[in-house]
């Protein structure tokens, strides 16, 4: 001990004094931070880690969620947020009483002029609610009975990373653990077979080279690595390592698993680091997956009628049909959180043309998606969310032509769909002024929604904290109201 490094030292000694101090308070410390997997190996059941965590505090609407992330940020006035009268304002100035000195991203900020920039898409309204979406959208237009839109989506962060990491962690800077790992944290596995947290990840045909994606989205931060994100590649082998090398079987694989666990854990006495546990519970994951993902992966048996319903990109591994029609078979096993993020709606030229091509990628997947889930009973304890980081500018950034534009980013306003467990289908809430510019009724921030989130899986956002560096963090920060006029 004397010749180790002090910051080791005293390390050592917080973890032995958690590993001594009492009978149950290493325990269940461990067992609080590592879940329902590393538990169910030392013989816990999955409904002590529920108890132990204290989580759902009341009844959950929903089991499971599937979050469709549109990475780039879609036009909202392009595909949900009709302003037909300014069709006669094409060219015209922003009025600086509607732009009101608001903060611009360094590509607009030094233009002589923000023209209007309308739409040239059509819109219509759909199903009983009379919901607005565009002729780009013909798919999900009609589910539209089946969808909540907020209009009033609002967020903090101008520039894609920072919103991105924003949405996913409640924070503008890295660092701090992904919603899908906060879900891991409370709630567990109700699998034990695959992970709780799946990312799935595609690229957008509307802008193939659009802006990258960090691993780090999907994080678990400061949580204990056992409840980040499993990301499934988009190409070759979704997982690698899947298959034994040549001349190793299942049993000796099994035994040397054994040999890694009696090591680890003699580690794990010897210092008492918890993510030693981490590492023995994943290596068992590894093992289980090896059987569980080419089962998930093999869509041979599905029928026609059903992969006809997703497209014909179905088909094609690392597609967003495909990872859509994966995330309907990770939701009937019972996977918590299954995040897609479709790469490619970043516009800043050219928006026409590269719209088309996203919707194209999105809107009938997401359709069947959720008409998929509705037929298999699964939609009604299944969240769906449907959304990017921030919105489009009304005014063009670059050159304006009667069918050609391009869009900045918007923080101000944007869109975002639900659909599914406990949510007030056909609605509509939020409007946006007549430039699609500022919010005028039920503005909904990311916090906002990120609490309705945990709320509909029976967790009160307030309570979920994990105390670090002497501070007690939640997903929602100290913000974040229910959004209740978007529950049934």
């Amino acid at each position: 001990m004397t010749n180790r490094p002090f910051a080791f030292q005293d390390a050592l000694n917080r973890r032995a004094f958690l590993r001594h101090t009492g009978t149950g308070v290493g325990a269940a410390a461990l067992g609080s931070l590592l879940g329902q997997q590393v538990m169910s190996a030392t013989g816990d059941s999955p409904k002590a880690h529920i108890a132990l965590a204290g989580f759902p505090n009341f009844a959950p609407k929903a089991k499971r969620i599937i979050y469709l992330f549109q990475s780039g940020a879609p036009s909202q006035m392009d595909l949900f947020d009709p302003k037909p009268d300014l069709k006669d304002r094409h060219g015209e100035d922003l009025p600086q009483s509607i732009r009101q000195g608001q903060r611009l991203t360094t590509m607009t900020s030094g233009q002589s002029k923000f023209p209007v920039a309308p739409s040239i898409f059509r819109f219509a309204k759909h199903g009983q609610s009379g919901m607005w979406m565009s002729e780009l959208l013909p798919h999900m237009s009609k589910i539209a009975d089946d969808l909540c839109m907020i209009r009033s989506m609002n967020t903090e962060a101008i520039n894609h990373d920072p919103a991105i990491t924003f949405c996913q962690t409640g924070h503008q800077l890295a660092g701090r653990p992904s919603i899908g790992s906060w879900l891991s944290y409370g709630l567990g596995s109700e699998n034990q077979d695959l992970p709780a947290y799946v990312v799935l990840t595609s690229f957008g045909s509307g802008r193939p080279d659009d802006q990258p994606l960090y691993d780090r989205l999907w994080g678990s931060g400061f949580l204990p690595s056992v409840h980040q994100g499993v990301k499934f590649r988009n190409k070759g082998d979704a997982v690698l390592f899947l298959s034994n090398p040549p001349g190793v079987d299942q049993a000796a694989r099994r035994g040397t698993l054994d040999r890694l666990s009696a090591l680890n854990q003699q580690h794990f006495d010897e210092v008492g680091d918890p993510e030693i546990q981490t590492r023995i519970a994943q290596y068992e994951m590894a093992f289980r997956m090896q059987t569980s993902v080419p089962d998930l992966l093999d869509t041979s048996k599905e029928p026609q009628h059903i992969l006809d319903s997703y497209g014909p990109d179905v088909s094609r591994p690392g597609s967003y049909a495909a990872n859509c029609l994966l995330a309907r078979r990770l939701a009937e096993r019972d996977v918590r959180f299954v995040q897609l993020f479709h790469m490619g709606w970043d516009h800043h030229g050219g928006l026409p043309n590269a719209i088309r091509g996203q919707c194209k990628d999105t809107d009938q997947p997401t359709a069947a998606l959720i008409k998929d889930l509705k037929q298999r009973d699964l939609l009604k304890d299944t969240l769906i969310v449907w959304g990017g980081e921030f919105g489009r500018t009304i005014y063009s950034q670059g050159g304006l032509t009667a069918t050609d534009y391009g869009r900045d980013h918007h923080p101000r306003c944007f869109t975002t769909l639900l659909a599914g467990a406990g949510i007030r289908a056909g609605t509509t809430l939020g409007a946006t002024d007549d430039y699609c510019y500022n919010i005028v009724s039920d503005p909904v921030h990311v916090h906002d929604l990120n609490a309705t989130i945990l709320h509909l899986l029976g967790i009160d956002h307030t309570r979920l904290t994990y105390r670090y560096q002497g501070r007690d963090f939640r997903l929602t920060d100290i913000h974040g109201e229910i959004v209740k006029r978007v529950l049934a």
